[in-house]
């Protein structure tokens, strides 16, 4: 069978006044979920295309040719909600080539909203949960006219009823599945603001997160943690070091989970000799002397921290289970082991107040890692805080599920609008970007520690946009 896979454009990304100055460059980042089914479908024997309009910077018109190229009996697509509205343009212009092609959307979205996303027009199917069983399983039906109702992890419209065949048992065994098939992409052209080299890319070693923020959901990846083992780990990072690929974004939720796993991968990328560098999302009551100094040994050169906030009883709202002082020894120790930091941190939070967002900012300012992410708080569909919202009354409807069922170009996320309204916490954001980035010795560590043109070029223009504000 032949697919087609597509990452699509982000021309109508859903927006929020979240000036994310540290996020990647558009179309930087190798589309991870359809490498996955890229490659499990290409080791069952099918012919897979593969098109990442966001790097390459298609328009409508160059995808509708690609399909034309192409002739797919299936098209997979990549569906958030933050990207539905491109989503559904490109199903739109596959339709437009041939009507039979099948359209398959898969991602968050899908997941959270199975049967409102294939009731939406020029959907056929979506894929519910991880996708790469669901997905060959939907393959064999269709290839060989079998009825789909036994795939689990489906939702489709039958008679022009919604059918949901349920959500399928998550993947045990991360090291059966094929490493993403990077080689159908341009992978040459993913960069990053932050990494050293060039090309980056990205790369998963485990799925699942057992920690339970209020403000977080990974549905597609289910609250249990499931790792890859070392071995597996680091022969992905040398097949990718084989493709001139030095430089990693490890998109764990949180990769310091496993604490032996972690000293045991530093040990297989050093027993190996790879010089690679790479990133890693931990937590900080997950790190301590010992690793940070594996880590580092391996290749490690920056620790994304969610932090998120300076206040304590904010943290404890947040459900995060960390404290102020255990925050300052992480940030302190991983300085001292010669690891650059990353902070997150978000304003806006349930009965957040103006005060407590000042120690936000100062805070950030106190830890002074290498870079800040600040963002306000946006209650995502299906997680904890957007159904208190809802219960509490702050959010006044089911936005999200309205939106699911009739996407508009023109929706607007809701924010925590709880003590504050939209205008006030996007004035604060803007604040606590100038006061932590426009600072006279922030500034002279940053050019004292770049090393080329192209560096000084990306610094330059997250700059602008700082002062920009």
């Amino acid at each position: 069978m032949k697919f087609l896979l597509v990452n699509p454009p982000a021309e109508n990304t859903i927006e929020t006044e979240v000036p994310e100055v540290l996020s990647q460059e558009r179309g930087c980042n190798p589309p991870l979920g359809i490498l996955y089914l890229a490659s499990s479908l290409l080791a069952e024997g099918h012919t897979v295309d593969l098109v990442d309009a966001q790097v390459e910077e298609m328009s409508y018109p160059q995808i509708q040719a690609a399909v034309k190229k192409s002739k797919p009996d299936a098209v997979g697509l990549t569906a958030m909600s933050f990207t539905l509205i491109d989503a559904l343009l490109a199903a739109k212009t596959v339709k437009s080539v041939d009507q039979d092609i099948k359209v398959i959307f898969g991602g968050p979205h899908p997941t959270i909203y199975p049967t409102e996303t294939a009731a939406l027009d020029c959907v056929d199917f979506a894929v519910i949960g991880e996708g790469e069983r669901t997905m060959l399983e939907l393959a064999e039906a269709l290839e060989k006219g079998r009825p789909v109702d036994a795939v689990k992890g489906l939702a489709y419209m039958k008679n022009g009823k919604p059918v949901n065949t349920g959500f399928p048992p998550f993947i045990e065994d991360l090291d059966s599945l094929p490493f993403p098939a990077r080689k159908l992409t341009p992978y040459r052209k993913y960069s990053s603001l932050l990494a050293k080299r060039s090309p980056i890319t990205t790369i998963f070693t485990s799925r699942g997160c057992p920690y339970k923020c209020l403000f977080c959901d990974r549905p597609q990846m289910g609250k249990r943690f499931r790792a890859r083992s070392a071995v597996n780990v680091v022969d992905e990072m040398e097949e990718c070091v084989g493709l001139g690929i030095k430089e990693f974004l490890v998109y764990d939720d949180t990769f310091t989970i496993d604490r032996q796993r972690v000293l045991s991968i530093c040990s297989e990328i050093k027993r190996r000799g790879l010089d690679i560098g790479w990133d890693i999302r931990a937590r900080v009551n997950t790190v301590d002397r010992e690793v940070l100094s594996a880590l580092r040994i391996a290749g490690c050169e920056r620790i994304h921290y969610g932090v998120e906030s300076g206040n304590e009883e904010i943290l404890r709202i947040l459900r995060k289970g960390i404290t102020l002082p255990k925050v300052e020894e992480a940030f302190r120790l991983t300085k001292e082991a010669g690891i650059e930091t990353l902070a997150y941190f978000i304003i806006g939070s349930p009965s957040e107040t103006r005060e407590t967002i000042e120690d936000t900012i100062r805070f950030a300012i106190k830890l002074d890692p290498g870079y800040v992410h600040f963002s306000v708080m946006t209650p995502f569909p299906a997680t904890e805080l957007y159904l208190m919202g809802l219960r509490e009354g702050v959010i006044k409807s089911d936005v999200w599920l309205d939106f699911a069922k009739n996407p508009q170009k023109d929706f607007t996320p809701p924010l925590w609008e709880e003590n504050m309204n939209r205008e006030e916490l996007t004035r604060l954001l803007r604040q606590a970007y100038k006061r932590f980035y426009v600072r006279p010795r922030y500034i002279m560590s940053r050019v004292a520690r770049i090393r080329s043109p192209a560096e000084l070029w990306r610094k330059v223009k997250a700059g602008v946009k700082v002062v920009g504000m």
